[in-house]
């Protein structure tokens, strides 16, 4: 019997078993996917056996991943719920879906986690938060949930109530990051300097500025000071920010996905 399964060969999916094999032997892992190209693709590429159905995953192992989009979440959980065990150890990283919906469909004494990574885990650099009654699980459980996430980041838990800020704060946010280089480096682009060389300065930028603040332990705002010199570059760039609405732009953003988490919910709940 393998240790960890994977159902869904996503991105995410994709980047939780690449994490994985830091921590754990391919032979410890196995995997399924209704995309049968994809599936002898990651095979040829890792050696990570595959099965042929989302059931014979969930038997085959004691950690089972649902790395699956949530509109699929009702038909992956019917494949499976005659399967699963008290012995089993659910990881959920669907938005929208609570551990107490998923018990109502697996049963109230199943163990599970929710969990939500983000798509930097694909180059080790995820940042994933996660929720789960501690006291449901051994510490030998509780260890290998640990490696099966710092395989490929950060992990930190968090009250399953602050999930979906999880999911605003570094789950969907990914997205804004590549929004911001792209329209910074076509900005200086404008200015004569090739495309390539623009990507490469602004990325190695936020990558620098981002180590700013988690290793120095000094405020943004305070960062941000830093660089901005009296009637300098900085701050006229800074004051145009402002007036464009660059922080409100932001929230604004957060708003948006919080809702549609929100309205994610309900519907699993109306389900």
């Amino acid at each position: 019997m393998a240790q960890i399964g994977f159902i869904g060969m996503g991105n995410m999916g994709y980047a939780m078993l690449r994490g994985s094999l830091k921590n754990f032997d391919k032979t410890e892992i196995i995997f399924a996917d209704v995309n049968e190209e994809r599936v002898k693709k990651i095979y040829n590429e890792t050696g990570i056996r595959f099965v042929e159905s989302n059931a014979e995953c969930a038997n085959g192992c004691k950690y089972l991943v649902l790395a699956v989009k949530p509109q699929y979440y009702p038909e992956v959980l019917k494949n499976i719920e005659n399967i699963i065990t008290r012995e089993h150890v659910i990881i959920s990283i669907a938005p929208g879906i609570t551990i107490e919906d998923l018990k109502g469909h697996l049963g109230f004494d199943r163990k599970i986690v929710r969990a939500m990574p983000n798509t930097p885990a694909l180059v080790g650099e995820g940042m994933s938060g996660i929720c789960f009654d501690q006291k449901a699980f051994t510490m030998e459980e509780l260890s290998v949930i640990e490696k099966i996430f710092s395989g490929f980041g950060k992990v930190h838990a968090v009250e399953e109530k602050l999930m979906d800020a999880v999911v605003c704060a570094s789950g969907s946010s990914p997205a804004y990051v590549y929004m911001f280089i792209e329209a910074l480096a076509d900005s200086v682009v404008k200015y004569g300097m090739p495309r390539n060389m623009a990507y490469q300065f602004v990325a190695q930028t936020v990558i620098g500025s981002a180590k700013m603040v988690l290793k120095s332990g000094k405020h943004p705002g305070e960062l941000k000071d830093m660089v901005c010199s009296p009637a300098g570059t900085t701050i006229a760039g800074v004051a145009a920010l402002e007036e464009y609405g660059f922080r409100n732009a932001v929230m604004k953003a957060t708003d948006a996905c919080y809702k549609k988490c929100e309205s994610m919910k309900k519907k699993s709940e109306d389900e």
